[in-house]
């Protein structure tokens, strides 16, 4: 994807909501640091069973799990809230710029479906990727790295393993994704076509042939939408491979590391859900760059809209 326009669209959702991103980062720090706490409370709790220790200790920390589980969920909660909110303040915002500057205004006739499927449908992804643009890369880099700094810590031939689940993406999630952007780019020009054939034929100029022409985008435009399908979809699958994947190389190199008396049972319980915790948010950033792409490209073809009116 172009440079330039990752700096165009995080310049804009900046100019408009800078404060709001400096707080939905700091919280997302908070949100990712009482990540780490379950996995060790949950090594422990397994750990103190198995050595049968009093039924006190093991209770307290249950106790712990479920304050920390209630602090962790309320501040996601609130983060989330917060995001969705940035998200409908930038939406907002781009429609705004689309209203004429005067109450009797118009714009070219020509432009006026594509004025439509701005405001109904392209401002959303901007809006939906501005609330999560600087925050969400925090947030699920910050779990990445400091559950995987956790794994190494106690036990780094387990941590090799998530770490393998996670490099094969690195190479066919971005090829698959460039090809997701192409169609996805053909089908708003599409769409944007079909608005304003509809435009024109509310306003009594259209033909037999605008007619052909509506039908035929129509069937390019469910062409585009299932390879779409079957590009995100396919990421989808090979991402959960992996993760299976990841799953059995652990309980593997685990069970062999336990018979060895080189590790023990919560550690492995530990890092399955340690694993869990890596393939969520390693999923979440795969997200954030699709719809950083997305976003990307309705950004700049509203941009060319907004520069015509």
């Amino acid at each position: 994807m172009n440079k330039n326009l990752i700096k165009d669209l995080y310049r804009y959702i900046w100019s408009i909501s800078a404060r709001d991103q400096v707080l939905l980062s700091i919280m997302s720090v908070g949100v990712f640091l009482l990540e780490l706490a379950p996995l060790e409370l949950q090594r422990r709790i397994v750990n103190g069973a198995v050595a049968h220790h009093p039924y006190r200790s093991i209770a307290i920390l249950c106790g712990v799990y479920l304050a920390v589980s209630l602090v962790h969920g309320g501040l996601k909660l609130v983060t989330n809230v917060y995001r969705g909110s940035v998200g409908e303040k930038t939406n907002r915002h781009l429609r705004m710029q689309l209203a004429p500057a005067e109450p009797d205004a118009k714009g070219p006739e020509g432009d006026a479906g594509v004025r439509i499927s701005i405001v109904l449908s392209e401002t959303e992804a901007v809006g939906g990727f501005a609330g999560g643009s600087f925050a969400e890369p925090v947030l699920n880099a910050g779990i990445l790295l400091s559950v995987f700094g956790y794994m190494l810590y106690v036990q780094p031939w387990m941590a090799l393993v998530a770490l393998l689940m996670l490099s094969p993406q690195l190479l066919f999630i971005p090829a698959l994704q460039e090809s997701i952007n192409r169609r996805t780019e053909r089908r708003i020009e599409t769409l944007r076509a079909l608005s304003n054939a509809i435009v024109d034929e509310a306003a009594g100029n259209g033909t037999a042939s605008t007619h052909h022409t509506y039908r035929r985008r129509i069937g390019f435009v469910y062409l585009l939408n299932v390879q779409i399908f079957i590009r995100k979809f396919g990421i989808n699958f090979l991402m959960n491979l992996l993760y299976s994947l990841g799953v059995i190389g652990i309980l593997a190199v685990g069970g062999w590391l336990m018979l060895q008396d080189r590790t023990d049972a919560g550690t492995i319980v530990a890092f399955i859900s340690g694993l869990n915790k890596m393939n969520v948010p390693w999923r979440d950033l795969m997200n954030w760059f699709r719809d950083l792409t997305n976003a990307g490209t309705k950004y700049r073809l509203i941009a060319t809209q907004l520069g015509k009116v």
